[in-house]
C-alpha cells in the first residue's frame, strides 16, 4: 500500500485548472449558531458535473498517453465517478464505457448517456460492475479508471483540500464524505501537509458504509452493498485496496456514522435554509453537525460533495413521506 504525496496534488492542481471550476465557499449563519463556531460550506456540489469527481476523473485522463486515451477508458460507478469520467474523456475526445449496478438511480444512468459515454448495467453491486470492466480491459484494451484507488484520481480529489485551506486556513476540523476514500485521502493529504493541527473528519452512512468497516478490521473487507440515501457512498473499498485504506487509516482522525434519518434531516436542512440542493453524500457533514455527532472545538469547513439527487426523491424527503424520514433514530 503506499501514499500519494503532496507534490503529487500540487501537480494534479496545475493540470487540471484549464477544466475544473474552483468552487465557492461560504459561511453558513444557521450552522455556525448550531456549532457554535464558524462553519464554511465548500459547495463543490456546484462542480461543473454536479459533484467532485471531475477533478480527479480529469487528472487520470490528462495523465495517460495519447495511445491511451485514444482506445478509451472504463470504470465502475455509483454515478458520479461516471458522469465525471464521461465528461473528461468527451473533452479530450477519449471513448467512455461506464459500468454500473442496478442500484444506481436512473437519473445518473441518464446524465451519463447524455455526455456521449456508454453505460452498462450489470448486476446488483459496484464488484459486479467491476467484472464488466475487467472484462474490457481485457478484450478491448481500454485503461480502467477506478473511482477513488488511483494515484491519479486521488490526487485530483486532493486538490479540494488545497482550496479549503486557502479559503480556512484556521480550520479546527474538515468534515468530508467518506466511501471508497478517494476524496479524503487526497484531501487528508493536502489539508495535513498544509495544518497538521486541522482534524480531518469522515462521515458516512450506517448502512453499508465499507471503509468503516475495514478499519474496524483492521484491513480491506466484503460489506453486503445496500439502498441508503446516501447513494454515492455505496460499494466497497475493493479486497486488493492499493493506496485509499492505508491513507484513510493514517490520515484520517476519526470516521461518524449517521442514520437514513439523520441523512434526510440534512438534506431538508440544506434546501430549506440553506438554499442548496443536495444529494444524500453531499449533506452527511451539515448532518452530522445537526445531530451532534460531531461537536467542533474551532472553526470548521464541510464538503458539500454533490448535487446530483433525484428530484422525485428530493420532493419526497422534503414532504416527509420518503421512508427514511420515518426511520427511528433511536438506534442511531
Amino acid at each position: 500500500m503506499t501514499h500519494i504525496d503532496f507534490t503529487a496534488i500540487l501537480e494534479a492542481r496545475r493540470a487540471i485548472a484549464p477544466y475544473v471550476l474552483r468552487t465557492p465557499a461560504y459561511r453558513s449563519a444557521a450552522l455556525s449558531e448550531v456549532a457554535g463556531h464558524d462553519v464554511m460550506l465548500k459547495a463543490e456540489h456546484r462542480q461543473t458535473t454536479g459533484s467532485f469527481k471531475l477533478r480527479g476523473a480529469t487528472n487520470a485522463i490528462l495523465s495517460l498517453d495519447p495511445d491511451a486515451r485514444q482506445r478509451g477508458v472504463c470504470a465502475a460507478s455509483t454515478g458520479n465517478h461516471g458522469r465525471a469520467l464521461a465528461h473528461a474523456a468527451r473533452m479530450t475526445g477519449a471513448r467512455a464505457v461506464v459500468c454500473m449496478s442496478r442500484l444506481v438511480p436512473p437519473n445518473k444512468v441518464e446524465a451519463i448517456e447524455a455526455l456521449g459515454a456508454e453505460a452498462r448495467i450489470v448486476g446488483m453491486s459496484q464488484d459486479d460492475a467491476q467484472c464488466e470492466v475487467d472484462a474490457l480491459c481485457a478484450a478491448e484494451a481500454m485503461t480502467d479508471i477506478p473511482p477513488f484507488d488511483h494515484a491519479a484520481i486521488i490526487a485530483g480529489q486532493g486538490t479540494l483540500g488545497i482550496e479549503i485551506m486557502e479559503d480556512l486556513p484556521r480550520a479546527e476540523a474538515v468534515l468530508v464524505p467518506l466511501s471508497g476514500g478517494g476524496l479524503i485521502a487526497g484531501m487528508a493529504r493536502a489539508i495535513k501537509t498544509l495544518n497538521p493541527s486541522t482534524r480531518v473528519i469522515g462521515i458516512s452512512m450506517e448502512r453499508g458504509a465499507a471503509m468503516a468497516a475495514a478499519l474496524s478490521a483492521g484491513r480491506p473487507v466484503d460489506v453486503e452493498e445496500v439502498e441508503t440515501l446516501a447513494d454515492s457512498l455505496g460499494g466497497g473499498i475493493g479486497l486488493s485496496n492499493r493506496h485509499t485504506f492505508a491513507m484513510v487509516r493514517d490520515l484520517v482522525d476519526e470516521v461518524v456514522l449517521l442514520t437514513e434519518a439523520e441523512i434526510a434531516a440534512g438534506i431538508a436542512h440544506a434546501y430549506r435554509v440553506e438554499r442548496e440542493i443536495l444529494e444524500g453524500a453531499g449533506a452527511v457533514g451539515i448532518a452530522a453537525l445537526l445531530c451532534g455527532k460531531v461537536r467542533p472545538r474551532g472553526p470548521v469547513a464541510l464538503v458539500l460533495s454533490g448535487g446530483n439527487i433525484d428530484m422525485a426523491s428530493h420532493l419526497d424527503i422534503l414532504t416527509g413521506r420518503h421512508p427514511a424520514c420515518r426511520m427511528e433514530h433511536a438506534h442511531g
